[in-house]
């Protein structure tokens, strides 16, 4: 093909297209004549290379912005360089970086260790031009610290002397007690007291002795009470108050078994009680009650049975009194606990609505899609670029809610979803309007064009076979497009496409209305 024949169809293309014949317009119309043609030309070459030697960011906006031409790159360049503020930034930087030095540096005087320490390295991090990842690093170095600081060890100094203000926690644990003998020997005096108290728990109620682990426990508490300061007696403590309650359980199994009758009953509920974790008070002194009953009519031989059972009907209620105050404790818990889950069903109900992406269809959200809607008339009222809007609704949707159930509303609108992901191209965006209502954005693409895309999601909708829980539900769309250069305003553009959506459900539904 002969370079007047490219002449001759790129001025026909431009006849064909309406366009006037001026420079920039004969450019784009020889190039895509020539490369038609199989036709190499460097003027034609010149975007393509001056877009390899930009940052991929860039090349990105080009390829969204549809950049064809080198008038049109020049006017996109120049923008850019309009919007950007070098020296309001570094300003910025500037002071944000002095004022968190300066925070650290109030840390690092601050009467702790490990956060002066961090505090310390995260000023040195700061003047070596640390990278991204490393302030990652160090963030989380602090949320580390924030999250497993314990300041318990504090209310040990409510009567102790001076302290290292660089180390508290290291002063309390070298401190010199002297001056505090006093309060030490009555710290110890109390110890020894609650030691001496609990070795007599150790005693069985009912057995006639303890074993041996329960006797060297005892004689391990009473040569040195202050173990009782230490958390690592505490498993043993528990352990031994469980090998007590066995041996008075199997002493009060062998004891039951030698009475007939009443008592026999009596028994059997008595062990049933002390082997379940439910027991009530008011089953304890019921059988406290009968045992009493029989105080006066049993034989000699019974009354030593009666005297032990009696015995462990009175711990039972004692013990079930305290299990008592510890559920009411529990339900003020789990009251504080509901309130918290309160706050953050709150807290999450707020991220979600200033969340850009619609939860149930993963598509943009009607705020999302009104910021882009934003954008593409900047762009048409700076640059001229025409766009469309296709307003979508999924006609009789009530019906699949009311027959199906939501969850199958649910799982509609989602597939519906997918299809317009998979039908829009790449420059292209959807997102959720609103119940059953869906927007598309078509850049650089008229009236004609966003009825094509409509009509390609229609036909699909109509083919797809939706199928819940092994029923197909069938679903039909309607639409209504508009594009900017008809009408004097966005909103315009929009309330349009949604009169012509209303036209289609009008005329029948299942079918795409748009300005012709």
């Amino acid at each position: 093909m002969t370079i007047q024949t490219i002449i001759k169809k790129s001025i026909k293309r431009l006849e064909l297209e309406g366009k006037l014949l001026t420079p920039d317009f004969y450019a784009e119309a020889f190039c895509i004549e020539a490369s038609k043609a199989g036709m190499q030309s460097e003027d034609c070459k010149q975007i393509d290379k001056f877009t390899k030697t930009m940052n991929k960011e860039l090349q990105k906006d080009l390829k969204n912005f549809r950049v064809k031409t080198m008038n049109e790159l020049a006017r996109f360049l120049i923008s850019k360089l309009n919007r950007a503020n070098t020296s309001t930034c570094t300003e910025i930087l500037d002071s944000q970086t002095k004022f968190t030095k300066r925070v650290l540096q109030v840390v690092e005087v601050l009467h702790n260790h490990e956060a002066a320490q961090l505090a310390k390295k995260s000023i040195d991090l700061i003047e070596n031009c640390p990278s991204a990842s490393q302030f990652e690093q160090f963030r989380q170095l602090w949320v580390n610290f924030i999250t497993t600081y314990d300041d318990t060890f504090l209310h040990k100094l409510n009567s102790l002397g001076k302290i290292d203000t660089n180390n508290l926690k290291k002063s309390i644990e070298n401190l010199n007690i002297e001056g505090n003998t006093k309060l030490l020997s009555a710290e110890n005096a109390d110890l020894s007291k609650i030691a001496s108290l609990l070795v007599s728990s150790f005693v069985p109620s009912i057995a006639s002795s303890v074993n041996d682990e329960i006797a060297d426990l005892s004689q391990k508490i009473k040569d040195n009470p202050l173990l009782l300061d230490s958390m690592s007696i505490e498993s043993e403590i528990k352990k031994t108050i469980s090998l007590r309650i066995a041996l008075d359980k199997e002493s009060v199994k062998e004891m039951v078994e030698s009475i007939d009758g009443v008592l026999d009953k009596l028994s059997l509920r008595l062990i049933d009680m002390i082997e379940s974790s439910d027991a009530s008070n008011a089953d304890v002194q019921k059988i406290k009650k009968e045992l009493e009953s029989y105080n006066e009519t049993t034989t000699s031989s019974f009354k030593v049975a009666h005297k032990k059972l009696y015995t462990i009907a009175v711990a039972l209620e004692k013990n079930t009194q305290v299990l008592s105050r510890g559920l009411k404790d529990h339900s003020d818990e789990v009251a504080l606990m509901g309130k918290k889950l309160q706050k953050m069903e709150k807290e999450l109900a707020a991220v979600r609505k200033e969340s850009k992406e619609d939860f149930l269809t993963k598509l943009y959200n009607k705020r999302a899609l009104d910021e882009f809607m934003d954008t593409k008339e900047a762009e048409f009222s700076r640059y001229g670029h025409n766009y469309s809007v296709v307003m979508f609704d999924l006609d009789l949707f009530k019906k699949v809610n009311d027959t199906y159930g939501h969850e199958a509303g649910d799982a509609v609108l989602f597939a519906f979803a997918k299809i317009l992901k998979k039908e829009c191209r790449t420059v292209d965006i959807v997102g959720r309007f609103g119940g059953e209502e869906f927007l598309a954005i078509l850049s650089e693409t008229d009236s004609k064009g966003g009825f094509v895309f409509a009509e390609k999601v229609r036909k699909h909708v109509q083919k797809a076979r939706l199928i819940y829980k092994g029923k197909r539900i069938p679903v039909t769309v309607s639409g209504g497009v508009s594009d900017r250069k008809k009408h004097v305003s966005l909103k315009a553009t929009v309330n349009s496409s949604d009169e012509y959506l209303y036209k289609a459900k009008k005329d029948g539904r299942n079918q795409i209305a748009y300005q012709k």
